[in-house]
């Protein structure tokens, strides 16, 4: 990935959780390492180098118990973050991401709306006028609740899936990441025949408006996001207990919509869609 944020360390953690999440994905609760890939200008200062590995490092070793086991670093005309994590798991406990049943509830990890957010960042930095009707202090906030999002691993959704014997009853997960919400979805849909409606859109105080202002497909769920939550398929039997057991540990979600049989591989979002801000995360 390329840089987000200027802070050398911040920028670390968010591409290793980023990648860290893709194995989380399947239903692996472990990382067993990472092997860390950096491209980096020949006029990069050293402590810019030496601080993204030092976030990478303390995500790993703090934030998912594991270790950095080797990686590449290159010289390139544009800065690259990223690598490669493995975990194991018994073949019978991964979750798919296809695999969704007609009349299953969608549940979500973390707000969307990361793209817009990150605008402003950039924007507040090189063209602040254009952000001249928005309080500073508000943007402030978003924005320092988008890093955190972006630094939190999705690794305890997967612990509390595993400390149920059964969970047959979630049908599909997937990691919400480049293809956005609805993307995401989509791909959950794929050889279903069925469909998806989304109800409910969790989001970054601010950034539905920012999307509209500058440009983002926020009301079609299309933004990009980065290091996203995980969006998980569940049998509407169990999606009040699931949500509740998530809460009760730590981990905020939200039913965001079900799965139905409109048109198949077609995501829509309702016209009376409810789009819930969030402040904190």
């Amino acid at each position: 990935m390329t840089p987000l944020v200027d802070e050398p360390s911040i920028m670390g953690e968010i591409a290793a959780c980023n990648v860290t999440n893709d194995i989380f994905a399947l239903n692996v609760p472990e990382i067993s390492g990472m092997l860390v890939f950096l491209a980096i200008q020949t006029s990069t200062p050293i402590e810019i180098t030496e601080g993204i590995l030092k976030g990478i490092k303390h995500f790993i070793e703090k934030k998912v118990n594991s270790q950095i086991v080797g990686g590449h670093t290159i010289y390139s005309g544009w800065p690259l973050i990223g690598g490669e994590a493995s975990g194991f798991v018994h073949k019978d406990a991964i979750i798919p991401k296809s695999g969704v049943k007609k009349r299953d509830k969608l549940i979500l990890t973390k707000p969307i709306g990361l793209q817009a957010v990150m605008a402003a960042y950039r924007l507040l930095k090189d063209f602040p006028e254009m952000l001249e009707q928005y309080s500073q202090q508000e943007l402030n906030k978003a924005i320092d609740l988008a890093i955190r999002i972006m630094t939190t691993s999705n690794q305890q959704v997967v612990k509390i899936i595993h400390s149920y014997e059964d969970f047959s009853f979630i049908h599909a997960m997937s990691d919400v990441t480049g293809f956005g919400l609805a993307g995401h979805l989509k791909e959950m849909l794929q050889h279903s025949n069925l469909s998806a409606l989304i109800t409910k859109t969790p989001s970054i105080k601010l950034s539905k408006t920012l999307s509209e202002d500058l440009g983002y497909a926020f009301d079609d769920c299309t933004c990009h996001e980065t290091a996203g939550g995980m969006l998980i398929s569940v049998d509407p039997v169990q999606i009040e207990d699931f949500s509740d057991v998530l809460s009760r540990n730590g981990v905020k979600n939200w039913i965001i919509g079900e799965i139905d049989q409109f048109k198949p591989e077609i995501v829509r979002v309702s016209k009376d869609v409810q789009n819930v801000e969030v402040s904190e995360f």
